[in-house]
């Protein structure tokens, strides 16, 4: 019984000291360097503009002109230095450099010009929202402008099906319970969040170092996850727990949880003893343990 009892204090030093793990040996003042790409999403759903990225300037959103007027319903026609947005009875004319724009037949003073970005013309991303009826709110937490509703839409609603868990065993094995009794398994990119899986929103993903040291972020709309990192050229997977004293409770409500890139622990259960050069480039998939019944696969966007 004595030897026994020993064997579960054991155990149990053990597992409690893998949550303790920092990001890094750090100091307090080592600033954690990283935050989220900034997005602009419609309805729920990220907008992905083609020949360039969004970018803000002295607090103005300001994106691909083509891209955000497709995304909203409307009709967009670029002539010579004009640009000119339809949406049934709505009408937008926008002057490359001038701080005047049209709006249904009348003129009106923006805080900001539509302007050339790298070749790109870009437009001021909340006046031609708002003035073809959509509402706008910014996301300071995740660095993203919502456009419309907030909506957040399941993996079915967006049709991405479930595949045989059988699949990923490789990947898996050895870490007890988390194949075994899982039904099956979703996979998902980082372009398709922010996705509600089970009982909670997934929003982003992005990477963090502090003092050299590398991990990763994710914001969660509450509640904890463990993740996994799994790889194709590795057999097992690379359990991850939060860093307890670098988790965020959000002003909205939301969770931002750090986990580790490289961990001690991946020597005792898969024996890699050269764990410590261990790259989030070598990772194929990012596993949530959000459900009993499934696994979720997130396609490692940080390669």
């Amino acid at each position: 019984m004595k030897k026994m009892l020993g064997l579960l204090l054991c155990f149990s030093i053990c597992v409690a000291s893998f949550p303790g793990e920092s990001i890094a040996e750090a100091a307090p003042s080592d600033k954690v360097i990283g935050s989220p790409k900034l997005a602009v999403l419609v309805d729920g759903r990220k907008v992905k503009f083609q020949g360039g990225d969004p970018v803000s300037e002295n607090g103005r959103v300001q994106v691909p002109l083509r891209g955000i007027g497709e995304a909203l319903g409307a009709k967009v026609n670029f002539n010579g230095n004009m640009v000119t947005y339809t949406k049934e009875s709505k009408e937008i004319v926008l002057t490359l450099g001038s701080k005047v724009a049209v709006v249904d037949g009348k003129n009106v003073m923006m805080d900001t010009a539509a302007k050339a970005v790298k070749g790109r013309t870009y437009v001021p991303l909340r006046f031609v929202s708002e003035n073809l009826g959509e509402p706008v709110s910014w996301d300071q937490v995740g660095n993203w402008v919502w456009i419309g509703s907030k909506e957040v839409p399941t993996l079915e609603e967006i049709g991405i099906k479930s595949q045989e868990i059988e699949s990923f065993k490789d990947l898996i094995d050895p870490v007890d319970g988390l194949y075994d009794g899982r039904k099956d398994a979703y996979v998902f990119s980082y372009d398709q969040l922010p996705l509600k899986i089970g009982d909670r929103v997934v929003y982003d993903i992005w990477q963090v170092k502090q003092a050299g040291n590398s991990g990763i972020r994710i914001r969660y709309s509450s509640g904890k996850s463990t993740i996994y990192y799994l790889s194709e050229n590795v057999k097992g997977a690379r359990v991850r727990y939060d860093v307890e004293g670098m988790r965020i409770k959000n002003a909205d409500g939301s969770i931002t949880l750090t986990y580790r890139v490289d961990s001690r622990k991946d020597k005792d259960l898969i024996n890699d003893n050269n764990y410590k050069n261990f790259t989030i480039n070598e990772v194929d998939y990012i596993a949530f343990d959000i459900s009993f019944e499934y696994m979720y696969f997130l396609e490692n966007p940080l390669k």
